[in-house]
Parts: structure tokens; sequence; C-alpha cells
């Protein structure tokens, strides 16, 4: 007969450890519970729906370099489970995967129902019992046995072991606090900047390909960021946004999302070259509208934007640029200065920084240093990923290593005690 085992959060880190656990030992009895009403809510919307599978980077040290928490406990790790294996797994089971120019990761149905549909399938081939609308309220671990109550059922449920995988969600902090652990406390991760400038929010949809952008925030160091920006209805946004807002979700939640954004829009130009550029137009263009000649390859709509931020009248021409004009222009191009008025949100992708803390799980089975047959795995975990696929990686991998560990004899370092956690 063999183990009893209990997967709480049916999330990625989830479904590929109750699936790694069942084939790794196929005489184990593995349960996941889900606290809501579907499965694999974040693998639905990652990716604007299209999910974000990973990320084509199978050079682990180069890998972590994305995690602006967790990379280092995350090296070792991914030498046994990368997007490379996250790759061949997939396709292994008939999902057909392709890479987009900047390295992400996507089935080729561009929809996410593919790979939700997949984890489903094996899982149920495996014989994972799967439950939803299952909330726990309490864990109560006496010797060797874990007893799980659920809402609305009178009977605990009893494992031998249990993995821990709710994500970012409250409760599985408690649970996990309450079991022995640590929780560094969770803040925001991945998000937009709102930036009160009606002039700006009306580009709305405009983007640029690869600016260099430098978020200050007081007594910090600079942050510095290339990649693509967009404009929209409240601020900023982008990859090159949303990567300085995990590198410094901390910073920013100490200072209530309030700092300075410097946006170099021209980042393969010295300030000279530009003001060069500029003062080229006026002698070679005197009679054209500086607001409708663009001489970078910038947005016409955003030229515009720049030339009145400065002062330049729509009708003026060339001719009459004036010095102070020029180098206020090369200026802004090079370093636009907004000032960060508070945090967007990033669609429905909620990401924190935060968690379990690191040092009390054994990275080489995800087994709890706190508590004898625990073990955690996702977004429970003090880890999180720049976007593009490496949050979902981190769950895939720690998912897979706490799968083994669940299956295997080793159940941690701990003695056996007398642990409970309870949810009110």
């Amino acid at each position: 007969m063999g183990q009893r085992i209990l997967v709480i959060g049916g999330g990625a880190a989830g479904f590929f450890g109750a699936i790694a656990c069942a084939t790794a030992n196929p005489r184990d009895r593995v349960t996941i519970l889900e606290a809501g009403a579907r499965v694999l809510s974040k693998v639905r919307i990652s990716g604007g729906g299209r999910c974000n599978v990973t990320h084509h980077c199978f050079d682990p040290a180069l890998l972590v370099q994305h995690y602006p928490r967790g990379g280092k406990a995350l090296r070792g790790a991914f030498s046994r489970f990368q997007p490379q294996d996250t790759i061949a797994w997939f396709e292994a089971r008939g999902v057909k995967l392709k890479t987009e120019a900047d390295g992400r990761v996507f089935p080729v149905t561009d929809d996410s129902e593919t790979i939700i549909d997949c984890l489903v399938q094996e899982a149920t081939a495996l014989g994972i019992r799967i439950r939803t609308r299952a909330a726990v309220k309490q864990i109560v671990k006496v010797g060797g046995e874990f007893q799980v109550t659920v809402a609305q059922q009178s009977q605990p449920l009893v494992g031998d072991r249990l993995l821990l995988a709710t994500g970012s969600s409250s409760q599985g902090y408690r649970l996990a606090a309450q079991l022995g652990h640590t929780i560094i406390p969770p803040v925001p991760s991945l998000f937009t900047f709102q930036i009160d400038d009606p002039l700006l929010q009306e580009r709305s949809g405009l983007s640029v390909e690869r600016v260099q952008a430098t978020l200050q925030l007081p007594q910090q160091p600079p942050l510095i960021q290339s990649g693509a920006i967009l404009v929209t209805h409240w601020g900023l946004s982008g990859p090159v946004v949303l990567k300085l807002s995990a590198w410094g979700a901390r910073a920013l939640a100490a200072q209530n999302y309030r700092g300075t954004l410097v946006v170099n829009w021209l980042p393969h130009l010295s300030l000279s070259q530009i003001e060069a550029e500029l003062a080229a137009c006026r002698s070679q263009r005197p009679k054209r509208a500086i607001a409708n000649h663009c001489p970078f390859p910038l947005p016409r709509r955003l030229w515009r934007y720049w030339t009145t931020s400065v002062g330049i009248p729509a009708e003026q021409t060339w001719a009459h640029l004036s010095k102070k004009q020029l180098l206020a222009l090369a200026a802004a191009l090079h370093r636009g200065t907004f000032a960060i008025a508070g945090k967007g949100a990033f669609k429905e992708e909620f990401v924190t920084c935060g968690g379990v803390a690191l040092k009390e799980v054994d990275f080489k089975t995800m087994a709890s240093r706190c508590c004898e047959g625990l073990f955690l795995a996702g977004e429970i975990l003090d880890i999180d990923g720049v976007t593009g696929g490496f949050n979902l990686q981190s769950a895939w991998t720690t998912g897979w290593i706490a799968g083994q560990g669940l299956a295997g004899g080793s159940t941690g370092t701990v003695s056996a005690g007398a642990s409970t956690a309870t949810l009110s």
C-alpha cells in the first residue's frame, strides 16, 4: 500500500507536484484540494489567455538572473528540471509548443486550455483525485500523520505527506506559518506605473520597441532595465516597466509606490548625437513644422507629446527652433522624467514578492525544514520572476522536485512532533 498524499492548491505547482509524485510512485494515493471552483486559474489567464508556459533560456546560470528573489535557491533546482525539460514534458504528451522572438514559449494553439487539458488528463490517467471547492480550514500534525479539515466536511482527511502549493493565498501563508514557517511579508510584484499626465495618457496604446528606463527611489541605488515600453490610459507599462516593478517591489512598497521614472527613448544615441540631429533638422528642413517631422524612430504622436511638453507650438517651424528649445527637447528624449503616482494592475496576473523563507526549505526535495512530511512548491515560497514565463517555470520546477520528494523515502531533517495550523 502506498502513501496518502494530500496536495493543497490546484495551481501549476500543485498539479505538477501531484503528477510527478504519482508518476514516481504509482502506489501513492494522491488528492488535490483546490479552494476555488476551478483548478489552474492562473494558468488559464497566463500570457493573456495564451499561457506563457516557460522561457527559451536553457542555461540555469542565465535563467536565475530573471528572478529578483529566489534565484540563488533555484540554481541547483534548475539543473534538475529547467525549461528544456518543461518543453519536453508537454511535447511528450502531445502538446506542441512554439518559441516567439522574445523567447517566450506558448502552445501553438495560443490557448491556455491546451495546457490545462493536458495537466488534468495526465492527473486523471494517473488516478489522482481532484477536489474543487475544498478550502482547507485546519491542519493538525499528529505523529506521522496530517489531519486536514476541509470546509463543509465533518471528518478530516488524513495524509502521510502534504504539499502546500497555495500560491499567494493569504490562507496558505497562515497555514505555513502555523506549521512553523517564517513568512516574508508579501507585497505585489509585476505591476504598471501610474503617471498622472493627461497629455501622456492621451497617447494610450503607443509603444516603443526599446528604451532604457531608470527607477529612482529615495535612499536606494537606481534600478536600470531595457526593453519595450507601452503608454496606457493610466501611465506606463510594457516589459521594461514590469521588470523594474519586480526588482524594485519591496522598495516601491516602502515608498507607497511613489518615485521617479527616467526614460531614455533613444538609448542607441548619446545626448550630443541627439542634439546634433536636431540641429541638422533646423538647417536642412527650416520650413517644416517641428511637430510634423520626427527625425527619430519614434511614433509621431509620441514625438508631438515631447514637442508640446517642452513648449514648442504645433505650428512652429524648424527655422525658429531656439537653442533653449533644442536642448530641452534633446534632454526630454534622452532623460524623459515622470513622477510615479501609484501602482497600476497588470491585467489579472498577480505575482507577489514574499512568502515562505527559503532557508526553511530543502531545495533538493522541497521538504520543509520545520515540519516533517511537509513539502512546499510554487508561489507560496519567497520566489518571483519577471514577466516572460519565468514564474510558471519556477512552479513547474519546484512542483516537479516536490513530487519526487513526496514519493521518495526522505521526509526532511526535522523530528516528528505535533503541529497545528488552523484557519478561522
